[in-house]
């Protein structure tokens, strides 16, 4: 272990980061100019624009962004818009302020909630400070890699460096990740109670989804499979994790599995730590860790709801976390980082029918990214380098 923490301070010593905090920074700030910058094409009345749609690809579902899809024509029903044009048309009201604020404020909540949470889990062995640092350091971490990755390996190696033990770490995570999981299971059959199907999967995607030409089957599947997933961990780690560490193994000595057999291994003893770790915690210790979690991805979900609000006088909030919900499993299979460009595409799909102007919905777009994506982007490539040197 000694050995494996003087290689990794030597990976990230200050010759090694300062290229790589230089180019985030320079690829944040690139992603949010471009998208700032990047021009949509919005339909009008006809014969009130100058292009019109030409169904390039064949979907039947207009690419807003995609100027190969649109050709000039003086009897047009679209033009081309970006960002700034759209800031300088939107009237700011009280009432688009007050929306927006209290969109800043489930960010902070949300963020609050997870700072306590970490904290909480931890035995209070992190200081308020230190919690903040994880909490920044793992958003960033998730905003960098892909969805279908996660930043948990990551969160592991942050919170061992802030001097939490490898055990007490990796079952920090590990139980963070069942309770995030837990308040996706319990709340999408609410949320299906109370809307049904009929109203939460968009009618036409902007493509095929993997090898879905429809949402709703992708979801189920998704839905299942985390279930499935969160049931088998909660389970093993809590009951056999000894003979679950063996099931995988020779699971993976197959040979079309053989070449992850070091990960999955790893995987087992990652599961026996956090076992050891969590055993004989009472209810009111699980309970209090959910209730806090549950309180964070309601704030989570609810950002997005009122930035939907500032610009729309009759939002459904339910049918609005509902579909963000559906939206979830299309952005957790993301191969991109932070779900980049899957999120946008998502939201255009998703929240289209609730606004005429598609220019609406993209300044939508913009603002909940920048919320939720980007603010972390900057926030991490500020206090990543001298973290790292505090922890050295």
């Amino acid at each position: 272990m000694a050995e494996a923490d003087i290689n990794i301070t030597k990976q990230f010593s200050w010759k090694r980061i300062l290229i790589p905090v230089i180019l985030g920074l320079a690829g944040a700030g690139y992603l949010l100019f471009s998208s700032l910058n990047e021009e949509r094409f919005v339909e009008v009345e006809a014969g009130q624009g100058e292009y019109v749609w030409v169904d390039q690809n064949s979907n039947g579902v207009p690419d807003f962004s995609d100027g190969k899809e649109f050709v000039r024509s003086s009897e047009g029903n679209y033009i081309r818009k970006n960002f700034k044009d759209m800031l300088r048309e939107q009237t700011w009201s009280s009432n688009v302020l007050l929306a927006l604020g209290l969109a800043v404020l489930t960010v902070i909540i949300r963020d609050g909630g997870y700072i306590y949470r970490i904290r909480f889990l931890t035995d209070k062995a992190l200081s308020w400070r230190q919690s903040f640092r994880v909490i920044m350091l793992w958003e960033f971490a998730s905003a960098l890699t892909p969805s279908v990755v996660g930043g948990s390996g990551v969160a592991i190696f942050i919170l061992n460096r802030e001097g939490i033990n490898l055990g007490k770490s990796t079952a920090t995570v590990f139980v963070t990740a069942l309770f995030d999981e837990a308040f996706y299971i319990i709340t999408v059959p609410i949320i299906l109670i109370l809307l049904g199907t009929g109203v939460l999967f968009p009618e036409t995607w902007a493509g095929s989804t993997l090898l879905f030409s429809s949402i709703e089957p992708l979801f189920y599947l998704g839905y299942g499979f985390i279930v499935f997933l969160t049931l088998t961990i909660v389970v093993s780690m809590l009951f056999f994790p000894h003979k679950f560490k063996r099931i995988v193994q020779r699971l993976f000595t197959l040979p079309i599995l053989r070449r992850w057999l070091r990960k999955a291994t790893k995987m087992g003893d990652d599961l026996i730590i956090a076992s050891r770790e969590i055993k004989g915690k009472k209810f009111g210790w699980w309970f209090k860790g959910f209730s806090v979690t549950y309180a964070s991805w309601t704030a989570r979900f609810l950002t997005l709801n009122f930035i939907l609000m500032a610009f729309s006088d009759n939002v459904d909030h339910v049918l609005a976390l509902g579909k963000q919900l559906v939206m979830w499993v299309i952005m957790l299979i993301s191969p991109t980082p932070g779900s980049s460009g899957v999120a946008e595409l998502a939201l255009d799909s998703f929240f289209s029918d609730m606004f005429q102007a598609g220019v609406t919905l993209f300044l939508i777009a913009i603002i909940w990214r920048l919320l939720t994506y980007f603010l972390y982007l900057f926030i991490g490539v500020a206090i990543f380098p001298k973290w790292l040197k505090s922890t050295s």
